[in-house]
Formats: structure tokens, C-alpha cells, sequence
């Protein structure tokens, strides 16, 4: 089990999370207004183990089309680990995930920013 509360930092900013909810195979921590909100999950089948680190974020954004009106905006960033129960070991299976995830933060970030610029 993770530690409750756990920490998200989003532009330089640390958000402490605590745990919300907590069931068989997933925990949600998240801030009082749910404006951030951490959810880890895991499914399991007969041959196959999917897991899910899931970050949801919303603000408050000022409408473009309406002088002095605001709207509700969010976002969601996963991240799924899928993996068959026989054939990695977890320090393989660390090692994939951990080529995946230099290759978004080399470079302070270039590869992530040229992703959601829509490059590919």
C-alpha cells in the first residue's frame, strides 16, 4: 500500500494528496476541492496484469468568448503498465517502464512538448 498522504508537484508547486478512497486492487488520493487527484489501479486476468497510474487536474479557465466568465477545464495523464503474468520479470518490467518514461523527460521535457504539439 502506498503512503497516504502522496505528494504530486505540478510547476514547481508540491500538492499533498491524501488517500480518498481505497478498494480491492485501486486508491484514489486526492486534494479537498479535487482539483488534483492521483488514482492507482490494477486489473488481473487469468494472463495478463494491467496497471494504471492516472493524474486528473482542473481549473478554473477564463472563457475566451464571454467577458468576465470563467469555465471548468480538466485533464488527465495516464500511465498503463500491461504485461502478461509469465515471460518479465519486475526488473524488466521496471526497466521498459523506466526507457518509457526518459524518453518523455530527457531533454527537460522536449519529447513530451513535441507529443502534445501533435508531432509523431
Amino acid at each position: 500500500m502506498f503512503a497516504d498522504p502522496q505528494s504530486i508537484t505540478i510547476n514547481a508547486i508540491a500538492n499533498s494528496l491524501p488517500r480518498v478512497a481505497q478498494g480491492v486492487n485501486t486508491a484514489t488520493y486526492s486534494l479537498a476541492d479535487r482539483s488534483i487527484q492521483l488514482l492507482l489501479s490494477h486489473q488481473f486476468t487469468t494472463s495478463r496484469a494491467r496497471h494504471t497510474v492516472r493524474l486528473n487536474h482542473k481549473q478554473l479557465t477564463a472563457d475566451p468568448y464571454s467577458t468576465g466568465s470563467s469555465f471548468d477545464a480538466s485533464m488527465s495523464a495516464y500511465l498503463v503498465i500491461d504485461v502478461p503474468l509469465l515471460g518479465y520479470t519486475q526488473t524488466v518490467q521496471k526497466q521498459v517502464v523506466d526507457g518509457l518514461t526518459l524518453f518523455t523527460t530527457t531533454s527537460t521535457g522536449a519529447n513530451i512538448t513535441k507529443i502534445l504539439g501533435g508531432e509523431s
